[in-house]
């Protein structure tokens, strides 16, 4: 019986002994790996050799692959992660360059503004509308939102522009700016998943030859959610969507049917759009910025 009790206590003893070692070689092992950045680091400082930051920037690639990961999360899926990591390496090879060993700061904790900065600012020099513009997009759709959550109905134009805190020829100017943006939105309206995982319309197109029956499913169901969406809304802007979406109209195709300009049907079809994404939103499909 004394025997057997101790064998447990054997076997515990090897397991922490086992583990003390490994622990100890990990240990060891990042210790080394300090020590030869931290060498790397000097011999960049002192040289300036471009070999030695080529080896620095190969050691700290995959910090920049993180934070272009982090950033792309929030990102519509037509841009690329690829092209953020370009834009994070010119971030970190600016932060290589500048870095101050004698201020005693974690590299990696400065370096991660930096990185994160340059792919912002390459974005933004990418986007053809004012960030000023994107704001106020992203105001009046919260505007949508709310409103209609707390009425239970859509909202006019005039308590839209009342909870916005400006006229009604101000509100009118803004969806036009508005226009081109919520076009383009409306690729991106669609998330499917327990995750929220946006997917594009084409992406949500049924494969005939390898059928999904859980993606039909999810699919089906956002097209009749969106359909009883587009029924509630007003009847001019529910005009403007049929004949824009379904017919292929061009704007001034469809200002000539109803009588009205151009600027007009872009106006109704902003409108259109926005309450269609707050409708969407408010049942859970769109993700909120």
């Amino acid at each position: 019986m004394s025997t057997c009790g101790r064998i447990p206590e054997r076997s515990n003893r090897h397991v922490e002994r086992f583990t003390e070692a490994k622990v100890g070689m990990q240990k060891e092992t990042e210790m080394k790996k300090e020590t030869d950045i931290s060498e790397l680091w000097h011999e960049y400082k002192n040289n300036d050799c471009q070999e030695t930051r080529d080896k620095l920037i190969l050691h700290y690639s995959p910090l920049v692959k993180y934070i272009a990961g982090r950033i792309s999360a929030g990102l519509p899926q037509s841009v690329d992660q690829g092209d953020l990591v370009s834009y994070g390496i010119f971030g970190l090879i600016d932060a290589i360059e500048k870095y101050d060993m004698a201020r005693e700061i974690k590299f990696e904790t400065y370096a991660i503004s930096r990185i994160k900065g340059a792919i912002i600012d390459e974005l933004r020099a990418l986007d053809w509308v004012p960030r000023s513009v994107r704001y106020r997009a992203r105001e009046l759709e919260r505007v949508y939102y709310e409103l209609e959550n707390e009425l239970r109905r859509v909202p006019t134009d005039e308590e839209v522009a009342k909870a916005m805190g400006i006229t009604i020829e101000e509100h009118n100017d803004l969806l036009a700016q508005l226009s081109y943006t919520s076009v383009l939105a409306l690729e991106e309206l669609w998330s499917v998943g327990e995750k929220d995982d946006k997917v594009s319309l084409i992406d949500s197109i049924e494969d005939t030859s390898s059928p999904d029956p859980a993606q039909t499913f999810e699919f089906e169901e956002i097209k009749d959610i969106l359909a009883d969406a587009i029924k509630k809304l007003p009847e001019r802007e529910r005009t403007v969507i049929g004949l824009y979406y379904y017919d292929g109209l061009t704007l001034r195709e469809i200002g000539d049917i109803l009588g009205v300009t151009e600027s007009r049907v872009s106006q109704l079809h902003t409108k259109a759009v926005l309450r269609l994404k707050a409708k969407m939103r408010s049942a859970h499909i769109v993700h909120r910025d």
